[in-house]
């Protein structure tokens, strides 16, 4: 449906093309198929995402919440992460693949995850806890305006809008 997306009638097919190449020979009949989470993130755009679980997580519409993606999931996935999507768009799935209990806050928990996401789990990237003690004490300093110890979405999104940077990094392009 060309009005719900900021993708083009170009992009929609190459999608489309990119979405049944991870299809097994069956599943190619199936109207509604879903592919599964373990093989959306093979796809080379995905695959050195820190975030491509989560990502999968946020866009799946799937009962079962297993990650397995739709065509329908997989286009709002790539028009959310399109060029032409707008920064509210963006920064508000960015603040959902980054709230990973999904209970509307980025709390301390979740920017742990956030930043070990971003510096890899391995022992020499990893910061020890008093690093990381100081660098969410810090992330919180400068986006907790109400000082709940919890970042919301619309603290979130004030300081996206001022990350010039962040719309042309948040982005996913086949």
């Amino acid at each position: 449906n060309q009005e719900l997306t900021f993708l083009t009638k170009q992009e929609i097919l190459l999608a489309h093309k990119r979405f049944t190449e991870l299809l097994e020979k069956h599943e190619k009949e199936q109207i509604d198929a879903r592919v599964p989470i373990g093989r959306i993130i093979t796809l080379p755009e995905l695959k050195s995402n820190p975030f491509k679980e989560r990502i999968c997580q946020v866009f799946s519409t799937s009962e079962q919440k297993d990650g397995s993606l739709t065509f329908e999931d997989f286009l709002d996935l790539l028009s959310a992460f399109s060029d032409s999507a707008t920064l509210e768009i963006k920064s508000h799935y960015a603040f959902r693949i980054f709230d990973f209990d999904d209970d509307g806050t980025l709390d301390c928990a979740d920017l742990e995850k956030l930043v070990n996401c971003l510096t890899g789990e391995t022992n020499d990237a990893k910061l020890s806890s008093t690093e990381m003690k100081q660098l969410i004490s810090n992330i919180l300093e400068e986006s907790d305006i109400d000082k709940d110890g919890t970042v919301n979405l619309s603290e979130f999104q004030h300081v996206i809008s001022r990350s010039p940077d962040f719309v042309s990094s948040f982005k996913i392009v086949l």
